[in-house]
Order: C-alpha cells, then sequence, then structure tokens
C-alpha cells in the first residue's frame, strides 16, 4: 500500500470516475487503473462498483476511502513540519481563489511573492465559495481566497481589504454621464449578472434589496465570467457592477463605456483569506498575507465610509 495508491482512491471517490481522477492526478488511466486493481488485491476487497455509472465506492471501500483521506492529511502535514524546521520558507502552497478575485489580484503579487520566497512552489485554482470552503475542510488547498464570510469553527479567517463595487454603464445607459451613482439608481435599471453560484452575483442583487424588498429592476442574462458582462456594456448593453480591481486595467475601449464610483457610503465587499490548519504552513499563509498588503492600493486598507455587503 502507497500513499500515491491511496491518493488515486480519494481521486476516483471524488470525481466518481476513472478518466476525470486520472486527468486531475497527472496519470494516464490505465496507470491509475491499475493501481487501483493492485491495492484492491493487496487488501483482498472491491473499493468501487464500476457497474454504474457514476462509478461509487463499495462499503467497505466507503470506510476504507475515509481512512486514506486521514493519511493523506497527516502525510502532508509532516512534510510541513519538516518545512517549518527551515529558516527559509520552501514547500508547495495551494490556493483557491474565487474567479472575481483570482484575475486582478494574483498578478499584482505573484512576481514579488516568487522572487522573495524561489523555494516555495504556489499551485492557484479558481474556485467557487463552495468549493475552496470544501477544499479547506478535505485539505485538498491551503488556502482560500475569498469574499464571503466562513463560520466553521476548523477554518480561520483573516481580512485582506475591502473591496468597493462601482458601476460599468454604456454609451446609451441613462446613468452614463452621473458623477456618482446612489443605491436607488438600483432600483430603476436591468443590471447583467453572474451565473447562480458566484458570491459576487449575491452580493450585487443584495445591493437592490437594499433599496426595496421589492426592486422595479429586471435583472437579465447570465454569465461565469465578468470579462462577458464588461464585453456586453462596452457592445452599448445595459450596465453591470464590477469590484474595483476589475476596472483597474480598462484602458480607453472606443465604446463610450464608463466608470462611475457610488456616492458614500460605498457598497463594497470584503476579500478574506481562509485557512484550516491553524500552525502548520503558518509561515507560508503569514508571507502570502503580507505580500498581498503590500501589493494593494493602501486606500483599499481603509473601511471607512463603506458599507460592506455580506
Amino acid at each position: 500500500m502507497t500513499l500515491t495508491q491511496l491518493s488515486y482512491i480519494v481521486a476516483v471517490e471524488r470525481y466518481r470516475h476513472f478518466a476525470t481522477a486520472a486527468e486531475k492526478s497527472f496519470v494516464t488511466q490505465p496507470t491509475l487503473s491499475m493501481q487501483i486493481h493492485k491495492l484492491e488485491e493487496d487488501l483482498g476487497v472491491k473499493l468501487f462498483d464500476r457497474s454504474k455509472s457514476p462509478v461509487v465506492p463499495t462499503a467497505i471501500g466507503k470506510q476504507i476511502v475515509a481512512q486514506a483521506k486521514i493519511i493523506l492529511r497527516d502525510a502532508k502535514r509532516i512534510e510541513d513540519l519538516a518545512n517549518l524546521s527551515d529558516d527559509e520558507l520552501r514547500g508547495t502552497f495551494r490556493i483557491g481563489v474565487i474567479p472575481t478575485v483570482a484575475p486582478y489580484l494574483v498578478p499584482m503579487f505573484l512576481r514579488r511573492f516568487m522572487q522573495k520566497y524561489p523555494l516555495v512552489e504556489l499551485v492557484f485554482e479558481e474556485l467557487l465559495t463552495k468549493e475552496i470552503i470544501s477544499g479547506l475542510s478535505e485539505d485538498r488547498i491551503d488556502v482560500g481566497i475569498l469574499a464571503t464570510p466562513v463560520e466553521m469553527k476548523q477554518i480561520y479567517i483573516e481580512d485582506l481589504f475591502t473591496e468597493p463595487f462601482v458601476g460599468y454603464l454604456s454609451e446609451s445607459h441613462p446613468l452614463n454621464g452621473k458623477s456618482k451613482l446612489t443605491l436607488d439608481d438600483l432600483n430603476r435599471t436591468n443590471i447583467w449578472l453572474l451565473n447562480e453560484g458566484h458570491c459576487f452575483r449575491d452580493q450585487t442583487v443584495r445591493i437592490c434589496k437594499e433599496v426595496d424588498e421589492s426592486p422595479k429592476a429586471s435583472i437579465r442574462f447570465e454569465s461565469g465570467n465578468l470579462e462577458t458582462l464588461k464585453k456586453l456594456v462596452e457592445q452599448n448593453f445595459g450596465m453591470t457592477l464590477l469590484p474595483w480591481l476589475a476596472i483597474q486595467n480598462i484602458g480607453n475601449t472606443g465604446s463610450g463605456a464608463s466608470i462611475v464610483e457610488f456616492e458614500e457610503p460605498v457598497p463594497s465587499r470584503k476579500i478574506r483569506l481562509a485557512y484550516s490548519r491553524k500552525y502548520l504552513k503558518k509561515n507560508l499563509v503569514q508571507a502570502l498575507l503580507g505580500e498581498i498588503k503590500t501589493a494593494i492600493p493602501k486606500s483599499l486598507l481603509m473601511p471607512e465610509k463603506k458599507i460592506v455587503i455580506e
């Protein structure tokens, strides 16, 4: 029995598909299948019912996979403890980031972090909030960067910064030309939204409900990508709300689209760093926290005159 074999059965249990598990484990399907078959032979039990689609673990398979997760987690902690003994930061650091933060925040600190900590391997993955929480709970990622509070005893939270919302309006939009938006403005217009599952979508809807429990605005079209919503506005279709970091690289598109900030108090979201192991890799957590706070504008570290939308 090897740790590699245990990682393969955990992957199959998670994805319920041998090909997908192999892809996520960065091996070929025959290799993964052969190793799982060898483990089953050594244990004298069948771990998965292959006659069903998707694949499901057998009764004994469920118990063995559960124990495998514990063993793999403890093995990672041994590696973490070894790395803690060195004065120089090293090791693999797995970071889950929500999609409305990743493309805007990560480039701001990545180069500096890599230059400062060359022995650290950063592994980023764009995940929805619920996937980050699941990844932290199951020890598949080390930290998560998200925009909603997490109330779970095994997860610890560090505040990073408070990010304002801004309006992005098409050239012909009736609010284009205003010096500042108000919450009342959102009750009289259509707003493009992200798909279900994105916390930024939920926060946008909550902003509208701050105005009226029965808002008059109709909310239409859903996308999984903020860049798609920006392109719609630039093609002279409606408006959307964007997080402040998402507008920093918007140049002159020639579309007539406008960025309009909100009057105070400004609706905002709080970006947080979440991690599940309080002591292991704490040095890396603090290093990441420090580099992010160094990279972002100081104005985002000041929560005054902002309303945090949770």
